[in-house]
């Protein structure tokens, strides 16, 4: 337990990123409270919180990625038992939200997943969510609860702008819903912007129809907020190579990188893959062409800035130098 402004906080982590906890426990300063996840034989889960919570204020890292049904379980379950053990406030950081990408009905008698987990949360006692880079923005207004998203951007284009040190740049959306995004980073990098215009034929599957802007001769860098099956990525950037770009590297916030994801980008076109570690990689997806940058110091930061009453958005929007972790 650690006591911040007359407040007593505690800190727990689920099974999802045990590194990025540690990272985001060693900016706040506070240690993560023992709690043992246990799973039966048949899959089910229980939790055992080890220290009394009465009256305090806490907070549970946990991302749901891959498995997500048992990492939205896990947490789940711990939001009840946190509840239950008579818990002041519970605030999830939840970098990475899993079925965020089911944010609407785009056919007939599909399900709106995002904002049944949305609900779920919401019934299991959470008071605060704090994300990074939601898929879509509106997915917000699915929750009663305060839910605060912050944008990668600044992060990873603080590793361009001070460790590449790239020249005559132009940064490129993968797609048009992705220009926002692309927008912010350009701004911070001073670029100019592009577009690449495809259709997508089926889930995980896209094809390049055009490039929207000048990228010729230019080292083009593509920004999205997930890299999934990464054929969207490298098809991308085999579409830059050939419309002039010199060289093509890549930026993203959740490292999903399912199935042959790692093999298509060790053997594309580009040169280098940034991500954070709002996903926790294993060492079977790693690779020499993938750069993951921390974003734990900043969770961290916003831990104590919610403590104290204070505002965390600028906390983001600062442009800071960070190391990176290969």
């Amino acid at each position: 337990m650690s006591i911040i402004d007359g407040k007593k906080i505690k800190l727990f982590a689920l099974n999802s990123n045990r590194p990025l906890a540690e990272e985001i426990s060693k900016a706040a300063n506070i240690g993560i409270c023992p709690a043992d996840v246990v799973k039966f034989a048949d899959g089910e889960i229980s939790i055992n919180i080890e220290e009394s919570v009465r009256g305090h204020d806490c907070f549970v890292i946990q991302s749901t990625s891959a498995p997500a049904n048992e990492h939205v379980m896990e947490l789940l379950i711990m939001a009840d038992a946190l509840k239950r053990a008579s818990a002041k406030t519970l605030t999830v950081i939840m970098p990475y939200y899993g079925y965020s990408r089911q944010d609407r009905k785009s056919k007939s008698r599909q399900p709106i997943t995002a904002k049944l987990v949305a609900d779920m949360l919401q019934i299991a006692g959470i008071d605060r969510v704090i994300s990074i880079d939601l898929h879509a923005a509106q997915i917000q207004g699915f929750f009663n609860i305060p839910i605060d998203n912050f944008p990668a951007s600044p992060l990873l284009a603080d590793y361009f702008l001070y460790t590449k040190k790239l020249e005559n740049i132009v940064i490129v959306s993968p797609d048009h819903g992705g220009v926002t995004r692309a927008r912010l980073f350009a701004r911070i990098l001073d670029a100019p912007l592009a577009i690449i215009d495809k259709r997508r034929p089926e889930p995980n599957k896209a094809e390049v129809q055009n490039i929207i802007g000048d990228v010729k001769g230019k080292i083009a860098i593509m920004v999205d907020d997930i890299i999934d099956t990464a054929g969207t990525l490298v098809a991308g950037a085999e579409a830059l190579i050939e419309a002039g770009a010199i060289k093509v590297y890549a930026a993203a916030t959740h490292p999903v990188l399912s199935g042959p994801a790692v093999q298509r980008i060790n053997e594309s076109v580009i040169t280098e893959v940034v991500v954070t570690d709002t996903i926790m990689l294993p060492e079977e997806k790693k690779s020499p062409k993938i750069v993951q940058l921390s974003i734990g110091p900043l969770l961290g930061q916003s831990i104590l800035h919610i403590v104290k009453d204070e505002p965390i958005s600028q906390i983001f929007d600062k442009i800071t130098h960070h190391e990176s972790k290969e």
